[in-house]
């Protein structure tokens, strides 16, 4: 996959895509991750990106012609791109959402806003999709692009070792996920369950449904309702409900 962030902090997004995974992915070519500087396409010598807005008003307003600019130059046909603008007025980011962007063909455009907002023009004329990763407010669009690009390339083949790394995370089956250990067996008082340990695949397998199950349902019992339950899965919640009681 193909993903392009333009910001005008291109230092702190690089910082993140040098790292772990993501680097890892990239060195590969399973993913390619371009960064963009805005300032590079204005047009005053101050390599201006904002300006006072009109009618007044707190804040500062991202200017319309850089963003105009580095479409046009870099992604003239509409075709190939699709722009995605980082906002709190957009669409709430979920698992649903990345699994859909997963199978995107064209180049993701991310536009990182900064200050007050971004010129209403570029919302209208280039922008195909408002995104939100939260209902809250941070300082600029670089961290909700950063956490939509890690988690779609979870779901693309290559990025992870496992497959079943994705395959089992949480909201990728539409429950969250079971409890995990690791050595020592004992620590200070607390031991790992003994199912864990005895190699029965099955009763393994079962254990963490229903520990799936359980954390769902005292977490994000909403998600419960959305999830289609088997035979057995409806069984197990009905004791877990009986126990809570």
């Amino acid at each position: 996959m193909t993903f392009s962030i333009v910001t005008i902090f291109p230092d702190m997004v690089h910082a993140y895509l040098n790292a772990s995974i993501m680097k890892r992915a990239i060195k590969s070519g399973v993913i390619n991750v371009a960064v963009h500087n805005l300032r590079d396409y204005t047009l005053d010598k101050h390599k201006s990106v904002d300006d006072y807005p009109y009618g007044g008003g707190a804040g500062m307003v991202m200017k319309a012609e850089p963003f105009f600019m580095i479409t046009e130059k870099l992604w003239p046909e509409k075709e190939s791109r699709k722009i995605i603008l980082l906002s709190p007025q957009g669409r709430l980011f979920d698992q649903e959402a990345a699994e859909t962007l997963s199978g995107e063909q064209r180049e993701i455009v991310f536009f990182c806003g900064r200050y007050e907002a971004i010129d209403e023009r570029v919302k209208e004329q280039l922008v195909d999709e408002e995104i939100s990763i939260g209902n809250y407010v941070l300082t600029g669009g670089e961290l909700p692009a950063l956490v939509i690009i890690d988690v779609i390339s979870r779901l693309v083949p290559g990025v992870l070792g496992d497959s079943r790394s994705f395959e089992e995370d949480s909201f990728t089956c539409g429950l969250l996920d079971y409890p995990h250990y690791t050595r020592p067996e004992f620590f200070r008082g607390m031991e790992v369950p003994g199912v864990l340990l005895s190699g029965n695949h099955s009763e393994i397998r079962k254990w963490r449904k229903k520990q799936s199950l359980k954390a769902t349902l005292e977490k994000r019992p909403e998600l419960i309702d959305a999830y289609s339950l088997a035979p057995e899965d409806k069984e197990i919640l009905d004791k877990l409900k009986e126990e809570r009681k």
